[in-house]
């Protein structure tokens, strides 16, 4: 389900953006709700106004029967009230006929409103756009089949699949159901991105002047490319068990097989781990004279340790070269660092040509 910013309606002015009959049209089909909240919508075509200043008190204090699809048109609304965003709905409702009624100069609100309304799976995609451009790091795999089957646009149908096979995972760990993948076909490349739920999250919260909580569950997305030319797939995911999820599910519906892609990252620094400086060396590669480990950051449970990499000159090294030298660490300081399922290490090459 869908969360909202409460502090984005903790004024009239928000609402007040949105026209009146847009914003009747995007709350009346929860007028139950509202009613037995103490808050009277008034008709269309009534004069009469909305009381702002109720709306925003019951919208500011939601309770355990708020709609979930309350909660998810003012998520969305929310995510789609920006200049950028207004002049891709702008477009998109260009090309697929909506029509955009009442003003002539809408506020970016009136516009998402009056998408959502008439198209509300367009407006879901476009948010879901956003996320694609946002910089990430990834982590590899490619298959080591020597015949890469051809790539076949997934169909609806195959979507669903897949869909069903990832809800089955995340319910059981406890993200809940109703995961959506939705697919960006590029010039090299396919990009789907995957939402769905995190773990359920409680926090405190007013409920008529009385201490309460809200219970919700955070969404999450996904990233992942696949270049169907060398059957190499990429990915942004949270953990082990969601990458392993991603590689196993991905590989069964988009290339049959789910042992495509391998377990092992296609980029590893196991070299590091049991070469040391010597795997390094670039005295093989044209051009290249001499490489550098500068900097290694490790992440652990509950804190980040960085490492700079100091040098020292190898026996072999003759008097006056400007060799690398061998590599030493030694513990930099410390900071605090996010939480990862296994401890990494980044690194960071220099090179140096003739």
């Amino acid at each position: 389900m869908a969360t909202y910013n409460l502090r984005r309606f903790a004024h009239a002015e928000a609402l007040k953006a949105i026209a009146r009959e847009h914003l009747l049209a995007l709350l009346n089909p929860h007028k139950p709700y509202f009613d037995g909240r103490g808050l009277t919508l008034p008709p269309p075509s009534a004069s009469d106004g909305i009381d702002y200043d109720q709306l925003v008190n019951v919208l500011m204090n939601p309770d355990t029967d708020t709609p979930k699809g309350l909660l998810d048109a003012l998520y969305f609304v929310h995510e789609m009230a920006t200049p950028e965003a207004m002049d891709v709905l702008l477009q998109e409702a260009e090309n697929n006929g909506i029509s955009l009624n009442g003003n002539p100069d809408p506020t970016a609100a009136d516009v998402a409103v009056q998408v959502y309304l008439q198209d509300k799976e367009l407006l879901e995609r476009k948010h879901a756009e956003q996320y694609l451009i946002k910089p990430r790091s990834f982590e590899y795999f490619q298959t080591a089949s020597k015949k890469i089957p051809e790539f076949k646009q997934p169909t609806a149908k195959t979507l669903a699949a897949l869909e069903k096979d990832l809800d089955d995972w995340f319910e059981k760990k406890k993200r809940g159901r109703e995961s959506r993948v939705f697919v960006y076909p590029k010039t090299d490349a396919v990009w789907f991105l995957v939402r769905h739920g995190d773990p359920l999250r409680r926090e405190g919260s007013l409920d008529g002047g009385q201490t309460s909580s809200v219970f919700y569950r955070p969404e999450k997305y996904d990233v992942l490319v696949y270049e169907p030319t060398i059957g190499e797939i990429r990915m942004h995911a949270c953990g082990k068990g969601e990458k392993d999820l991603f590689r196993r599910q991905f590989g069964r519906h988009v290339s049959n097989n789910e042992d495509f892609f391998p377990e092992t990252g296609k980029y590893t620094l196991e070299p590091l781990r049991n070469g040391g400086d010597t795997s390094i060396v670039c005295t093989d590669v044209d051009g290249m004279e001499w490489g550098r480990l500068r900097k290694g950051d490790r992440d652990t449970q509950d804190q980040r340790r960085v490492r700079r990499l100091r040098r020292t000159r190898p026996r072999h090294a003759p008097e006056g070269s400007d060799h690398p030298g061998e590599l030493s660490s030694e513990v930099h300081g410390f900071e605090n660092g996010p939480d990862r399922d296994h401890p990494t290490l980044e690194y960071r090459a220099v090179y140096q040509g003739q």
